[in-house]
């Protein structure tokens, strides 16, 4: 479609399309990841403990972020995991060799201390901004098909 001056508007079915790969993409990082996270969240999973190995660090600009690496056994020994991470734990939080409690929620590279994770907040995040997506793709869509069908209903 073209304007008075020769350029092109992008359709709306493209426009929906976009919106709609996007709210897809969102939903593929978050939706497999809600269990997981409301375990970690609860500190649910299996008890043991962590011992650090190493600690590696990021610098960005104003902060750093840095990261446990160790071994986890769970409290009845039939768990153990090595060069795993400590979910949370900052560059005071250890020193080397030093074992403290953890909790193994299934996740494959991490483990958490027994005080849980804030890191539902991020998953909610992107469900919900993939949740406001699709509403704001197909809400007008819903509600004139809702409209559409609601005369032929009354009169049955």
């Amino acid at each position: 479609m073209t304007t008075g001056h020769g350029e092109r508007q992008s359709s709306p079915a493209f426009f929906t399309a976009v919106l709609t790969f996007l709210a897809a993409f969102l939903l593929f990082l978050s939706v497999p990841n809600i269990g997981t996270v409301v375990r970690a969240a609860r500190a649910d999973g299996v008890p043991g403990s962590f011992t650090a190995k190493r600690v590696e660090c990021v610098e960005h600009p104003g902060h750093e972020s840095c990261t446990w690496s160790g071994d986890f056994l769970s409290t009845d020994g039939a768990v153990r995991k090595t060069d795993i991470a400590l979910y949370g734990a900052d560059r005071e939080m250890l020193r080397e060799g030093q074992v403290t409690a953890a909790v193994d929620v299934g996740r494959e590279n991490r483990v958490y201390g027994p005080g849980g994770s804030m890191e539902w907040v991020f998953t909610a995040v992107l469900l919900l901004a993939a949740l406001g997506i699709l509403y704001a793709a197909y809400s007008r869509l819903v509600r004139y098909l809702l409209r559409a069908r609601t005369p032929a209903t009354a009169d049955r």
